[in-house]
């Protein structure tokens, strides 16, 4: 008998173990080569375990079980073929359908009982499971798995929802006196553990500005279109705050500096983490180099990367590296908050909501959209005056869009050589 080893393969450095978050198959079951048997839960992201050859399956590892890299937790017997029906007989059953469905409107009128649920043959083995034992229709959850198929989380976050389609209470204060338990991902173990060490290691602190959107929306009112038509991507404000944060990184380099040992470390280079919400939890995939990239570049990069972390496709090399992060609670309906350090890095700006507010212009009182703004950054390394210097460069330049085109510096001063 061949059989063909499954292995865990590597996540990604420094990654010793993994946890086998569920199987796809049972033992016994006959796969195909390249097929998805298992998702695994590393401290960085989720993966998929693939079938390397056609055979029948065995176990060795419980789901949920803790396993390194490297360990054996399937044998595949390629001895063991899949079933393969013959084409004539694929071909009768393909011609029955419509004679099914043809037939189906003769039937009796009988008061027939309610269809079952669907199960959707494109969710996972568990939410199966999950959408029989609660009675929802698959057709109503978004899968936000590879291919969009459905997992246990999407199931979880449609019931925590409320109601399902036929308005049935699924969850909430139904009057008893239940409670549920469930296993930390390695995923949320590690985000838990990087939170402490951020509290207990650094000298974080937080300073705040207020920012006069009304250029920028004026900008984006008036360019949306085109800009939509010419460079296929919507002109939203993440592109606009990415590139006054490289302008005001340039000149204020400790602001993305890290701290390594007894050594301060800056860079020449402004790789800028977007913090996105996914299902698995907040993500925060990297813009390289986004000081030379153009706002509709910018723009194209973050869709990109958030697609990516919707569908749990986002590589371990596109969540490291970064030097600076910018996340949005804004688009949650945040008015203000405190944003906690993405370790190594020493800063990132928090974006709220924009709510129109009254503020004194030149003497009047006058109704303007504003955002309160937030950097939090490692004292450590970077003084007050810094701080507090770089939100002002970055309020500058939303302010005065002018700016990000002229290096963060006023058109008049660019003109005159100052």
């Amino acid at each position: 008998m061949a059989t063909v080893d499954i292995k865990v393969p590597s996540p990604g450095e420094s990654i010793s173990e993994v946890r086998i978050a569920q199987w796809l198959v049972k033992s016994g079951d006959t796969v195909e080569k390249d097929q998805v048997i298992a998702e695994i839960d590393s401290d960085k992201a989720t993966l998929e375990l693939s079938a390397e050859a056609e055979g029948r399956i065995e176990l060795l590892a419980a789901a949920d079980a803790t396993v390194n890299v490297g360990d054996v937790v399937a044998k595949i017997d390629t001895s063991v073929k899949a079933e393969v029906k013959p084409k004539a007989q694929v071909q009768a059953q393909e011609a029955k359908k419509p004679a099914a469905a043809a037939a189906a409107p003769a039937a009796a009128p009988a008061a027939s009982p309610a269809p079952a649920p669907a199960t959707a043959a494109h969710a996972t083995p568990v939410a199966k499971a999950m959408l029989d034992e609660k009675g929802v229709d698959a057709s109503k959850v978004k899968g936000s798995g590879p291919n969009g198929r459905i997992t246990k989380s999407d199931v979880e976050a449609y019931i925590a929802g409320g109601v399902d389609a036929g308005g049935k209470l699924m969850n909430g204060w139904g009057g008893t006196r239940n409670d549920s338990r469930a296993k930390m991902t390695t995923l949320r173990k590690k985000v838990a553990e990087r939170l402490v060490s951020v509290k207990n290691q650094t000298a974080m602190l937080t300073t705040f500005n207020e920012v006069d959107m009304s250029a920028v929306m004026a900008l984006r009112d008036k360019y949306k279109d085109k800009f939509k038509e010419q460079k296929g991507v919507n002109l939203g404000f993440m592109s606009f705050f990415t590139k006054a944060v490289t302008e005001a990184l340039r000149l204020y380099p400790n602001v993305g500096g890290q701290i390594s040992g007894e050594e301060i470390i800056t860079f020449d280079y402004a790789d800028i983490g977007i913090a996105v919400s996914s299902p698995k939890g907040l993500m925060v995939p990297v813009v390289r180099n986004a000081e030379r990239m153009t706002l509709a570049e910018i723009e194209a990069r973050i869709k990109e990367l958030a697609i990516k972390a919707r569908d749990g496709k986002l590589s371990i090399d596109e969540m490291t590296g970064g030097t600076f992060t910018i996340t949005n609670g804004g688009v949650f309906g945040s008015m203000l908050s405190t944003p906690i350090l993405n370790p190594p890095q020493s800063a990132i700006l928090g974006m709220h909501n924009i709510v129109e507010r009254p503020v004194a212009v030149n003497g009047q009182v006058v109704i303007r959209p504003i955002m309160y703004v937030a950097l939090s950054y490692d004292h450590r390394i970077i003084d007050g005056k810094e701080s507090v210097s770089f939100l002002y460069k970055v309020k500058e330049m939303i302010e005065d869009p002018n700016k990000l085109v002229f290096g963060g510096k006023d058109p008049g001063e660019v003109l005159l050589g100052l």
